[in-house]
């Protein structure tokens, strides 16, 4: 794959940013149906050039069509159907009960669109991951500007095809290009940035977008734990484990980035991993090699990383229990499973985002607790079992973006659960209503009656009556 830079001048970005402005006026005071139609819009396009998609993202990373249709396509196709179904109920306004000191008012919430809008998406899911906010920020009523990664110019360059074919200019924009675009896109003082990627990128989008104040929802990432716990099924556990890590070449947020398994069930899932892999990506003949539904690493680069953190773990004693083979000019890496692995090794100090699985045995849930506690919290922790106070143990007394008992990555798909991270790997929530939500300005309206209110006894002066009266209020709360 080539990375493909399209230079964009700084005049064009904010003469378009500046148009994106003046449109939004007229567009925000629209009607609920012209959204809807926007959505419509879009939902008849990606019905429509499904086969364009499949073959980009294959061109781009050898992704699977089956994959595309059901990590790419469906989940942006049932956010237009929740929005499409909803979008009347989320906008309407909401009422508000009184309080006794609010007694003889209205009040309501209402949600506005934020206004101007810039979706900053990644490589790893390049049409879900670009799509799925798009999708959010058109059912607020914004107006956007959208930059999809260069890594995968071939999605890129369909996404923006996509957008000059279904949107005009007033409302959606899309820029291609490389880490100077984004620069440039990050000086303009959007009214909401949503960015999904890495931590240390995430942390320039923040510092950026605090230089004007601008409300930020990043989507970053960071090591999401597995607990297998004694009770779980070893068999059900590997097969889910092995889907959710090695799907997407293991190129995922929120797969499984290590496993701690008890020691009396270690050998057992092992075993099963070892014979999932081959079943369920290896094809007809079990050739992860030579099937077609195992994808590619992105780029030489990320290949390059992950050879090395590889490499780093063998060296420092960890035991390559299957897979691991290599073939550079095909990107490919063969899924490894390690054991034996040393905490001081790169796969358990950085995210691994590729097919490498270290496989860690404990005996006590108490220090696995203590380690998650000690790291950043994950974007996404997974456990397995059926013993319910081991279970709540896990969710009681650890923090992280979401969890998933008894199988992996399925939250992200839940259409009304919110999705998202905590501090390190994410600040906001998205999908269905919470990503309305997190393009939206909820707006409290409150409507005072004429005449005397409850708070005419405390205006001044401050006598002897209104203090006797101030007094009383404050005994009754």
């Amino acid at each position: 794959m080539t990375i493909i830079e399209k230079s964009t001048a700084p005049s064009d970005i904010s003469a378009c940013f500046e148009g994106k402005k003046s449109a939004y006026q007229a567009l925000r005071l629209e009607s609920v149906d012209a959204r809807k139609g926007r959505l419509q819009k879009l939902r008849t396009w990606i019905k429509a050039n499904q086969t364009a998609l499949r073959e980009a993202m294959h061109a781009d990373f050898r992704k699977p069509s089956a994959e595309v249709d059901t990590t790419e396509i469906l989940p942006v196709l049932d956010e237009i159907k929740q929005a499409l179904q909803n979008l009347d109920r989320w906008t309407s306004a909401k009422k508000v009960d009184a309080s006794l000191t609010m007694l003889g008012t209205r009040s309501v919430i209402m949600y506005e669109p934020k206004g101007v809008c810039l979706i900053i998406s990644p490589w790893n899911y390049p049409f879900n991951l670009s799509a799925g906010p798009l999708v959010s920020a058109l059912a607020a009523g914004n107006v956007v500007i959208l930059k999809p990664s260069e890594m995968t110019p071939h999605t890129s360059s369909l996404i923006g095809k996509m957008c000059k074919e279904v949107f005009t200019q007033n409302e959606v924009t899309v820029f291609e290009g490389g880490t100077s675009v984004s620069q440039e896109l990050l000086k303009l003082p959007f009214d909401h940035i949503f960015f999904t990627g890495s931590p240390s990128v995430g942390k320039v989008v923040m510092k950026a977008a605090a230089e004007n104040l601008t409300s930020v929802t990043l989507e970053l990432g960071g090591k999401s734990p597995t607990i297998v716990l004694p009770s779980a099924n070893a068999k059900e556990a590997a097969q889910r484990i092995a889907v959710t890590k090695f799907i997407n070449n293991g190129q995922t947020c929120i797969a499984p980035d290590y496993v701690f398994v008890h020691q009396s069930i270690a050998e057992t899932l092992i075993e099963n991993l070892k014979e999932q892999i081959p079943a369920l990506f290896g094809g007809s003949d079990r050739n992860v090699a030579k099937s077609a539904d195992y994808a590619r690493i992105v780029n030489e680069k990320h290949f390059a990383r992950l050879s090395d953190m590889l490499r780093d773990a063998e060296t420092k004693g960890a035991k390559v229990e299957t897979g691991g083979k290599l073939d550079f000019s095909q990107r490919f890496i063969e899924p490894v499973v390690l054991t034996r692995v040393p905490m001081a090794s790169r796969v358990m100090e950085e995210e691994i985002f590729g097919p490498i699985l270290p496989v860690i045995t404990y005996r006590s849930l108490d220090e696995v607790i203590q380690y998650i506690n000690d790291r950043p919290k994950p974007l996404a922790l997974y456990v397995f079992g059926t013993k319910n106070s081991e279970i709540n143990r896990v969710k009681r007394e650890t923090s992280s973006g979401t969890v998933c008992v008894n199988d992996c990555a399925i939250q992200f798909l839940h259409p009304n659960l919110p999705f998202g991270g905590v501090n390190t790997s994410g600040i906001g929530k998205s999908h269905g209503y919470y990503g309305f939500l997190a393009f939206s300005n909820e707006k409290p309206v409150l409507r005072q009656k004429r005449g005397l209110t409850a708070f005419n006894f405390f205006y001044p002066p401050y006598t002897p009556g209104v203090q006797r009266m101030i007094s009383w209020v404050l005994k009754l709360f």
